[in-house]
């Protein structure tokens, strides 16, 4: 009987010296073997994380679901304390109008039945966001960063619509933007926020304010001096007077 006592305890012993060696490491950063792990560390849901397969598990059930999900409809996030900076980004009051559901496949958008990019509104809306630095310098380095990233591969590196995407065949009909002097501000805005033919909506790839940005940029194409003092870009002027600025927000 002593004996199965000393079997079993030493049996016990093993073990129990197993787990206290077996949870050391020479690594400081690791917390060694841990029981139930789960328990004080549960796996949270993560954004961009297939969860149809994980750990070597498929689960065809939500293998094309999106775990990613966008916020409530008007929600709007944090942008600091910067009144300018934050007016920038609240939503914009010029609405896509409701077939751009179908042609743009927009979502998590309020719609209007009008022609929004047609009005009177729009075509007098200038661009709310000041240069910075010298004659601007500042701001066209910024949207030329934003411009290379998002834009180069069609409209071409000096805006001319020969981007590697046009070259190559993959899309026809980009436009020069030299031959585009007569859209305002508020119409290059509306086209990159919600898209515009063939082009689609950018705005979850850029934010308001980085529209803005690649619009003085942009202008630079048309006019090489654009954004020193007195220059303004040809669709900022009506019948040879400066436009009322429009709805910016």
């Amino acid at each position: 009987m002593k004996m199965k006592f000393r079997v079993v305890g030493g049996l016990m012993l093993a073990a129990v010296a197993t787990v206290m060696f077996g949870s050391c490491t020479s690594d400081s950063d690791s917390a060694g073997l841990e029981y139930m792990p789960d328990m004080y560390r549960s796996p949270a849901i993560e954004p961009y994380v297939d969860y149809g397969e994980l750990r070597g598990r498929e689960n065809m059930d939500v293998k094309m679901t999106q775990s990613a999900m966008t916020p409530p409809n008007g929600a709007i996030p944090y942008f600091g304390t910067n009144k300018e900076e934050v007016a920038l980004m609240l939503p914009w009051s010029i609405l896509p109008s409701k077939e751009f559901r179908v042609t743009h496949g927009l979502v998590g958008f309020e719609f209007t039945a009008e022609d929004t990019y047609n009005t009177k509104a729009l075509a007098w809306t200038t661009n709310p966001l000041p240069l910075m630095g010298e004659d601007g310098k500042e701001t066209f380095a910024k949207g030329k960063d934003l411009y290379v990233a998002n834009c180069m591969h069609c409209h071409g590196e000096k805006g001319d619509g020969k981007g590697a995407m046009m070259v190559n065949g993959t899309f026809a009909g980009v436009p020069n933007y030299a031959d585009k002097t007569a859209l305002s501000d508020g119409q290059m805005f509306y086209s990159i926020y919600y898209g515009k033919g063939m082009m689609g909506s950018h705005a979850s790839q850029v934010t308001k304010k980085d529209i803005w940005t690649l619009i003085h940029y942009i202008r630079k194409f048309q006019n090489a001096d654009y954004g020193k003092a007195g220059v303004v870009a040809p669709a900022d002027t009506v019948a040879g007077q400066m436009a009322p600025v429009g709805p910016n927000l």
